[in-house]
């Protein structure tokens, strides 16, 4: 997979870190809490209509585990899997920052007690932002590399509203902006794709708000139903239609056509671990098959992010042009 190519036709995550680091880093998935606004009903909220009871962790089993046996237990497989020797802690699931700090720099202080930790990297949304909170990140930042993964989701309010998000697009870009003001940190947002009356407009249009945010990276997720989450009984009674995967693969192939060469990409869709709990659509299953999927899709159609960016600066241009070669056969080239 992949061998025989120039590369992927997008900026990737891995070529991000290699320049910041040096070398590539491997990511090691932890989760210390277990709770967030939503799930607590703070202001009326209700949980997120896609949101299963491991809030998207990464492993079931961690909510049971200390965090030292979490990162030693994940860093030696991921070690022995890959050969890898350097690693960044990834608090991923639920919302990281809905702690006390106290608990927050405990946790962080763990994580950067291992030598082969380069730093951590944490998800949370745009409503738990304190002073405190940026403060301490900044603080963490200059002392290790310290990246924040922010839930926008979307920036369109009808499709927070069906998501069951509780806060505003304009909330998102607040919070985009007042990290940005306050912190150093290395700074992305994950957004979801699939949302009813979604439209290849919509799409667009997301593109051209991330190109004028002072982030560094993006993933993305479809939109997908897990067993016991309000989806699930939207999905039965016929009011929610998952994207098709290649309806996705589209939606996916205009966004990085609008975006900036600047922004690296995590994945590019979601990928359901508990294939038990997985209810539709079936293509979420397949992690490696999907990224082939959306991949071919791309060069089948010469595609490539930035493809429809008009690039300014000497470094943007730099980043197109490259990423234009990435799109293309090898065969194609040599002809």
């Amino acid at each position: 997979m992949e061998k025989g190519w120039l590369g992927l036709p997008y900026h990737t995550i891995s070529e991000h870190y290699n320049k910041l680091f040096g070398e590539k880093v491997y990511k090691v998935p932890v989760s210390v809490v277990d709770d967030c606004p939503n799930r607590r009903g703070l202001k009326g909220m209700q949980t997120c209509v896609f949101c299963d009871v491991w809030g998207s962790a990464a492993n079931a089993e961690s909510l049971s585990m200390e965090l030292r046996n979490q990162i030693e237990t994940y860093q030696s497989k991921i070690g022995a899997r890959y050969n890898a020797k350097a690693f960044l802690i990834y608090f991923q699931a639920y919302t990281n920052t809905f702690t006390k700090v106290s608990a927050l720099r405990h946790n962080f202080d763990v994580a950067l007690s291992y030598p082969w930790v380069k730093g951590f990297t944490l998800g949370t949304r745009p409503d738990c932002l304190s002073k405190a909170v940026l403060d301490m990140w900044q603080e963490y930042h200059e002392k290790s590399f310290v990246a924040v993964e922010l839930g926008v989701q979307s920036f369109f309010n009808d499709q927070l509203e069906f998501m069951r998000r509780g806060h505003t697009a304009e909330a998102s870009l607040e919070a985009v902006h007042k990290i940005a003001e306050n912190t150093k940190v290395d700074l992305g947002i994950h957004l979801i794709f699939g949302n009813p009356e979604e439209t290849d407009d919509h799409i667009v249009k997301t593109a051209e708000i991330v190109n004028t945010l002072p982030i560094t990276n993006v993933k993305l997720h479809n939109l997908h139903v897990l067993k016991n989450t309000p989806l699930e009984g939207m999905y039965h009674a016929g009011e929610f239609t998952p994207i098709d995967r290649d309806t996705y693969a589209h939606r996916v192939e205009l966004f990085l056509q609008h975006l900036s060469p600047r922004f690296a990409m995590h994945r590019l869709a979601a990928y359901s671990s508990r294939w038990d709990e997985l209810v539709a659509p079936e293509w979420t299953k397949d992690k490696m098959g999907t990224h082939q999927y959306i991949i071919d899709y791309l060069r089948a159609r010469k595609s490539y992010q930035s493809q429809k960016f008009t690039a300014e600066t000497p470094g943007d241009l730099d980043l197109q042009s490259v990423l234009q070669r990435k799109s293309v056969p090898l065969a194609t080239t040599h002809a």
